[in-house]
């Protein structure tokens, strides 16, 4: 089927729109209607670090939609559902089968590697190859292909252009709170990084009634947001406050439990790590820098635990409905950081996301 996607075409070149021909879907494959998709930060890292061989490629995997066609294979997905487009997993491998199907191991080529499982391609532009399945949905596109594993059923009265970051960054924020962390109430939180994953932890931390969160970020605006849940704001830049983790230190008593990193910049890693208390535990969630620095001193003196998690340790069919029933019951208020563009102005959600002038830009398609 003819459909629009936006392209990258070079390692990180810009989006652009282009009328692609779609696959019809397999047995084990369910076509989306997109109705709005969330624009993440590793929709523009991925593309950075791909070889022109890859490329052009359609990314996005925080697409939300109303399915419009299903393989003779799916279960429990029918025509005229709503949907919630996340990660894949094989569900069958030892990690999948033990519940932790983020650490699938196929997921590298289930979700990165611009194909389908046995090597085919979903899309085409005349005759040119077109690379796609980004997170099993490829969703910067007017329709896509997703799966059984990846796509969650929603109840139709919820607003799609809300839940499209539930596919990956809310889940992310939130499942680290909920699913890695023991978030007690006297268990202090410190998130670095107060953009869609970090608020949504920050979100997350108070809505479980953990009493004392701390968010640390240069923007104003953002350090605002964090203070609207109740958490301490603290601005890393304001050089007359002092060092920020002896600002953390003195905001939980002592530092805190948990430290939940979402910038991949090394030098605020090692102010995390530095911000905990004896035995507290460091959480590295960011995209970016191919390596730490780790103060071993601190660490061999301390018994802190250093650590990274995929997508919050989340199972998608599990995980997005609690998420979505948090929501409903006021405990997990994340709507306001929502900034909805129409999907023409693609370049103008870009350029805000990385300027940090909004949190969560969501990409809206017209009828």
């Amino acid at each position: 089927m003819r459909t629009t996607a936006y392209l990258v075409e070079e390692p990180g070149g810009d989006f652009v729109v282009a009328d692609v021909e779609l696959e019809e879907p397999r047995d084990d494959e369910v076509l989306v209607r997109i109705v709005a998709t969330g624009l993440c930060h590793t929709d523009l890292t991925v593309p950075t670090m791909l070889p022109q061989e890859m490329l052009p490629t359609v990314v996005g995997h925080e697409g939300t939609g109303v399915v419009e066609k299903v393989g003779a294979a799916v279960g429990g997905i029918e025509v005229g559902d709503h949907v919630v487009l996340s990660f894949r997993s094989c569900r069958e491998c030892g990690p999948c089968r033990a519940g932790d199907v983020g650490y699938c191991e196929q997921s590298l080529l289930l979700n990165y590697m611009g194909m389908r499982a046995d090597g085919s391609t979903t899309m085409k532009r005349g005759d040119q190859t077109v690379f796609g399945s980004f997170f099993g949905q490829s969703s910067l596109a007017r329709h896509a292909l997703a799966y059984a594993d990846n796509c969650v059923v929603v109840d139709k009265s919820l607003d799609l252009t809300r839940l499209a970051p539930f596919a990956c960054g809310f889940q992310t924020g939130a499942g680290t709170v909920l699913n890695v962390l023991d978030a007690t109430a006297d268990r202090p939180i410190v998130v670095f990084g107060a953009g869609a994953v970090g608020l949504a932890a920050v979100a997350a931390a108070r809505g479980a009634g953990v009493e004392t969160v701390v968010a640390v970020d240069p923007v104003a605006a953002r350090r605002a947001l964090a203070e609207e849940y109740g958490a301490h704001a603290v601005d890393p830049g304001d050089e007359a406050a002092g060092p920020v983790e002896e600002q953390v230190k003195a905001l939980t008593g002592g530092g805190a439990a948990y430290a939940i990193d979402t910038t991949a910049i090394p030098a605020v890693v090692l102010q995390a790590q530095r911000s905990l208390r004896s035995r507290g535990m460091l959480v590295a969630l960011g995209l970016g820098a191919p390596e730490y620095t780790i103060d071993a001193i601190d660490l061999l003196q301390s018994g802190k635990i250093v650590r990274s998690s995929i997508e919050g340790e989340a199972d998608p069919l599990v995980t997005i409905p609690e998420l979505i029933a948090l929501r409903e019951a006021g405990r997990f208020d994340v709507d306001h950081l929502v900034t909805t563009y129409p999907f023409e102005k693609i370049a103008d959600a870009v350029a805000d996301s990385r300027s940090g002038a909004v949190v969560k830009p969501v990409l809206v398609w017209g009828e």
